[in-house]
């Protein structure tokens, strides 16, 4: 078996993660060697000021540094290192500013890919295997992430695709920055929000009729652990779990009702999701409700996946 390894770093307007694998192409198989995330907020106020805060830029670049340390330690060069930077970046006014940070400590240009790029790479990522357990196709595939919710329609190959700015960060920033419990007002303006961008999203992507609804990304995978009554969070019992719509409704009900304090408390939850997770659900039971599917599958698998294939290329 020949393999490649390559190393992909996505970076969102809430967190940034590093996956270090050996792919064999010929298979279509994926071998993690490491594989992590932290935090960063890069996103932080760009929805209000539209420009990437000091703070945030350093916390990110803090946490370049700790992957370009662990890039080298596994013997991966530039040559197959790929950095993908999503939403937070693709809207600031200072994202030059990102870019030079990333590039010296690094040592590889970070692409800020645009929408429909973003959307094929999470697709490519979550359906590669998809064949090998039983879930037919075509997908409809959602990413949903702290700024956007990339939305692709594909089979073999992908048909359509749209990303449209609503996402668990931005959100939270519109209407519940503030709240310990999100009032019924704020969330049926939130409502209102997710709404409008299903609508533009549907003008491009078919949001129903699709014979499998496939959901990824932090918010996805955390309701769905909840859901699942895991005591701890654990990858390889989300990965292709499959959720009901009742499951979604419940779970996104019971985070929009918790204090800060009551989700912090849930043992799967990351800390860096408590304060962004009920609005991030809120856009999941719309998406579900949107899409009329009888089920959610959920994938670990999404655009860090489709970014290290890329790499291979």
């Amino acid at each position: 078996m020949t393999t490649t390894r390559v190393a992909a770093i996505d970076c969102g307007t809430n967190s940034i993660r590093l996956l270090i694998a050996d792919l064999d192409p010929a298979t279509g198989q994926i071998a993690d060697l490491d594989r992590r995330m932290l935090i960063v907020r890069l996103g932080q106020d760009v929805d209000r000021t539209g420009r990437l805060a000091p703070e945030a830029l350093e916390r990110t670049f803090a946490a370049c540094r700790e992957y370009a340390a662990v890039i080298a330690g596994y013997g991966v060069g530039p040559e197959r290192t790929r950095f993908v930077a999503t939403s937070a970046s693709r809207d600031a006014e200072n994202s030059a500013d990102f870019t030079t940070g990333v590039r010296e400590i690094l040592g590889v240009e970070p692409e800020v890919v645009s929408g429909d790029e973003e959307a094929q790479l999470s697709f490519t990522g979550a359906t590669k295997e998809l064949g090998g357990v039983a879930v037919p196709s075509p997908y409809l595939v959602f990413d949903l992430g702290g700024g956007s919710t990339e939305f692709v329609l594909g089979g073999e190959r992908v048909d359509a695709a749209r990303s449209v700015d609503i996402g668990c960060v931005r959100l939270t920033e519109r209407h519940f920055a503030g709240a310990e419990v999100p009032t019924a007002a704020s969330i049926a303006a939130a409502e209102a929000d997710i709404a409008a961008a299903l609508d533009l999203a549907a003008e491009v992507v078919p949001l129903t009729g699709a014979a499998s609804l496939v959901g990824l990304a932090g918010t996805v995978t955390t309701v769905a652990a909840i859901a699942l009554g895991l005591p701890e969070y654990d990858s390889t019992a989300v990965h292709h779990a499959r959720l009901s719509p009742a499951q979604v409704r419940e779970v996104t009900g019971r985070l929009l009702g918790a204090t800060h304090a009551e989700r912090a408390a849930i043992p799967v939850m990351h800390p860096g999701r408590v304060d962004v997770i009920a609005a991030g659900a809120l856009v999941l039971r719309s998406i579900m409700e949107r899409t009329g599917a009888a089920e959610l599958v959920v994938s670990e698998h999404d655009i860090l996946d489709g970014i290290a294939w890329s790499a291979a290329l």
